[in-house]
């Protein structure tokens, strides 16, 4: 095999050669030098060496922001094994599911999923499994501190897959998405060139680490340069405010309900935000009234589209069209390509709408273990998305919506997301979701589910003629349901399915 660039072993090492002594990782009190991040991640390599992985077998790890996760991506990238980071917001059975699905060998977990642990090893495969904090299984520092090291990173393929990420299951199995090192390679390289991260760069990496956003969105790059990535285990606006101020950081990915909430938070109008570069968002466009809130506080957004299946970044829209091109997704990162085509696969020009399909080297190898999802997905070479887009005369992509969200009403194809973008300039309204349900004169209507922001009041009717006066009759939801929570995935997206089967 060949010894590629592009190995993300290789990148610590190298990085740990050139700003040994630079701060890699900030995590709570702690400061992790590069040199030594290198040598816990290759203690880390002996420890998985020990148990018996190698090239191409599968970790898995539970755990929630820290350098353990770094470690333990970088040790499997080390190794040429595979890293499969499981969601802590799963419930046991899913989980159990994902780690036999995998064939994980071994599990690194923090100490407070001990129960689940002991489920995987009633129901799986383990052989080994070792706790951050305190357990019933060998401690992680222990194990680190009289390990042999791994000092040279095995030689592998850009072609070699370094994590597997499973997708949602909430419309049937999860898959997980192969990504390789060639994957991570091209798409920190995109985001390199589209954000020109530096040596100086201070990362708040918010997203949590089983989703590929809080790796391949900032934080990888930020390590490939030598800047310093400060890990935050868990969203809070207000400490998101102050580790903002006290870090001086430069650069953070978000989704639209985390600005949303910082913007609310009573600290936000006297943070002292002159560190921030950019803002970064993801999950969903965000209203123009938020990107007004904080071009008042002297800082901008860039937006973006992706998805896990692409490493996962696709679409950019720069901050100085955030404005003028409002709710739309952007146009393709340097080395994505990505086109809007017809039900024949053909692309459609200025005006048209149809699926998003993605290429380039940023597009996963494959589903693990499901060749036909696979086919499915990656026909004709390119990667279906499942998103609807529309595509202007700039180039310029607009998501309509999912293709499988769509619900026909008296035979007019009705997208959500138009109208969701519409609840959402309502003053009273917090979030919005909007569902076709059976309707015996139309075939389908649709149901807007409702939070209010807190003081907000408007009733059902209000809200129908709020739509009425920005929609087109057929589009104005037939009825109206509020609740108190929508539940979303990690990166901020709507669970249609979860809602369909609670609102429906």
């Amino acid at each position: 095999m060949s010894f590629p660039y592009e190995s993300v072993g290789f990148w610590l090492s190298r990085r740990a050669a050139l700003t040994p002594r630079r701060v890699a990782i900030k995590t709570g009190d702690r400061d992790i030098t590069y040199a030594e991040l290198d040598d816990r991640a290759a203690r880390l390599a002996g420890v998985l060496t020990a148990t018996g992985v190698g090239p191409g077998d599968r970790v898995a790890a539970l755990l929630t922001n820290g350098n353990e996760y770094v470690e333990a991506m970088f040790a499997c990238a080390r190794l040429g094994a595979i890293l499969t980071p499981l969601s802590f917001r799963l419930a046991a059975p899913e989980l159990v599911f994902m780690a036999n699905d995998s064939g994980s060998t071994v599990l690194i977990y923090g100490e407070e999923w001990t129960a689940l642990a002991e489920s995987f090893r009633r129901q799986t495969g383990l052989k080994a499994a070792f706790v951050v904090g305190s357990g019933p299984d060998p401690s992680y520092e222990e194990a680190l501190a009289a390990a042999e090291p791994v000092l040279e990173p095995r030689a592998v393929s850009s072609d070699d897959v370094l994590a597997i990420f499973y997708t949602s299951g909430t419309t049937g199995r999860p898959k997980g998405a192969m990504l390789t090192h060639g994957n991570f390679f091209w798409t920190n390289l995109c985001m390199i060139l589209a954000f020109g991260f530096y040596q100086e760069e201070r990362t708040l990496v918010i997203l949590p680490m089983f989703h590929c956003g809080g790796w391949n969105a900032n934080a990888m790059a930020t390590w490939w340069n030598g800047g310093t990535v400060v890990l935050q285990r868990s969203f809070d606006p207000g400490e998101t405010l102050r580790t903002i101020e006290r870090e001086r950081i430069t650069s953070m990915l978000g989704v639209p309900t985390m600005y949303q909430m910082m913007a609310d938070d009573p600290g936000f109008a006297d943070t002292d935000l002159s560190s921030i570069r950019d803002f970064l968002c993801g999950g969903a466009p965000l209203p123009v009234a938020l990107i007004a809130r904080y071009q008042e506080r002297g800082v901008g957004f860039i937006q973006g589209y992706g998805l896990t299946e692409a490493a996962p970044n696709c679409l950019i829209l720069p901050k100085e069209d955030s404005v003028r091109k409002a709710g739309a997704a952007g146009r393709p990162y340097f080395y994505a390509d990505v086109r809007v085509v017809d039900d024949a696969g053909d692309g459609v020009g200025p005006g048209g709408s149809g699926e998003i399909v993605v290429g380039g080297p940023g597009v996963m190898k494959g589903y693990w273990n499901r060749p036909e999802a696979t086919a499915e997905t990656l026909r004709g070479g390119w990667l279906h998305t499942g998103d609807v887009g529309a595509i202007d005369d700039e180039g310029y992509i607009t998501i309509v919506d999912r293709v499988k969200d769509m619900y026909i009403s008296g035979g007019e194809n009705v997208y959500p997301a138009e109208i969701e973008k519409v609840l959402a300039g309502h003053p009273a309204v917090g979030e919005a979701a909007v569902i076709g349900v059976p309707d015996d004169r139309w075939g389908e209507a649709g149901r807007a589910i409702v939070v209010l922001r807190p003081g907000g009041t408007a009733g059902p009717e209000e809200i129908r003629r709020f739509c009425a006066e920005r929609l087109a009759k057929f589009k104005v939801p037939a009825t109206v349901v509020f609740t108190d929570v929508l539940p979303r995935n990690p990166t901020g997206k709507l669970l249609k399915a979860e809602i369909r089967d609670r609102f429906a």
